[in-house]
């Protein structure tokens, strides 16, 4: 068997030591993983044992077969055409490459096909409200050919990483302290929560029906990524998508209530048949965030036929933002470029 050297670039954030953990307990055939992390943290020494290294352009980057990187996307920018250039496939968890029309943007059981079309040396990591419903909505696609999505994510702090979090756990005892005020006098509790720089409102308590930057458009670039990356993936570049992304006190795992309507009038019974066999889905009557952290799989629950329209579903969707939302979903990319044979080391062999 190839053995791969594999970097992992934004290896100390929340999704970066997740990245490692799997890349572990998955058995990726690996010689040797390097963490990669800000010039702060070089030279740490991780839970792991594995010492972290500075991005710095020099031979420290020669060598690897595969980089992963969960660094944000300006770092995505500046470094994953350089260790693409020195040999290694990237697989980036970032949205700096997600819409070039030369980068693969892959969920694992959907269009694994499209890693036969890696131009630039680079894979992309879709975002995570994008990827809990794509599983789902291909099964549907393939039995009754999706036309349209109203999608409403309700997504975690941990969307915003360890910051967001720690924002949200910092918020509630403060509140919590005047139960009389959090119920009667909302807007003062709010107040005292004091500075909200990652969600800009209180989140605890709360829920926030504004979450990215807007786009010029009256949407968010989270709202955004839905639309664009939904057609991308499942190749249906029509796609009617009306999104709105909301942030609520979570922890972990995004929630997405999802309409669909397709070509052909579709059954409850058949609808919960082919999502229930698809890989990576599995069912639940009510699915919560709560319940569904830490498990690989989506969540498909609440399936009903629309009121008003034969041609549509309610479903509602759940997935754990951390792991098949951005992790999970990024080593198994990796896995899959193993079993294809793209990379370097085994190419060789």
């Amino acid at each position: 068997m190839s053995l791969y050297r594999v970097a992992v670039v934004g290896a100390t954030g929340a999704v970066g030591s997740e990245m490692r953990r799997l890349l572990r307990d998955r058995a990726f055939p690996a010689s040797e993983i390097v963490p990669f992390a800000s010039e702060r943290s070089a030279g740490k020494t991780l839970d792991d044992g594995l010492v972290v290294q500075g991005l710095v352009d020099d031979e420290r980057l020669d060598g690897f077969d595969v980089a992963i990187f969960s660094a944000g996307g300006g770092v995505s920018k500046a470094w994953a055409p350089t260790f693409a250039a020195r040999g290694a496939i990237v697989v980036d968890n970032s949205s700096a490459f997600r819409m070039d029309p030369d980068v693969p943007l892959v969920v694992s059981e959907v269009n694994g096909d499209a890693l036969d079309h890696i131009n630039k040396g680079i894979v992309a990591n879709p975002n995570c409200t994008t990827m809990a419903i794509m599983p789902p909505l291909h099964a549907l696609h393939e039995e009754f050919g999706l036309v349209s999505i109203v999608a409403t994510s309700f997504q975690a702090a941990g969307g915003a990483g360890q910051k967001g979090m720690d924002e949200l756990i910092e918020q509630v005892p403060g509140l919590l302290a005047d139960p009389t005020a959090l119920a009667q006098r909302g807007a003062e509790a709010a107040a005292g929560v004091g500075e909200t720089p990652v969600f800009g409102k209180a989140l605890a308590f709360n829920v926030v029906p504004l979450l990215g930057t807007d786009t010029g458009n009256g949407y968010t670039d989270e709202e955004m990524k839905l639309q664009n990356e939904s057609r991308k993936i499942l190749g249906i570049p029509e796609l009617g998508v009306s999104p709105t992304c909301v942030r609520v006190p979570v922890m972990v795992g995004h929630s997405i209530e999802v309409k669909a309507t397709f070509e052909r009038e579709p059954s409850v019974a058949r609808a919960l048949e082919v999502m229930g066999a698809h890989a990576g889905v599995e069912l639940d009557d009510v699915p919560t965030p709560l319940e569904w952290a830490g498990k690989d799989p989506v969540a498909v629950g609440r399936v009903r036929q629309d009121l008003a329209d034969p041609k549509s579903l309610n479903l509602f969707v759940v997935g754990d933002n951390l792991l098949k939302g951005a992790a999970l979903n990024t080593v198994q990319i990796a896995e899959l470029l193993h079993e294809r044979g793209l990379l370097r080391a085994g190419a060789t062999a």
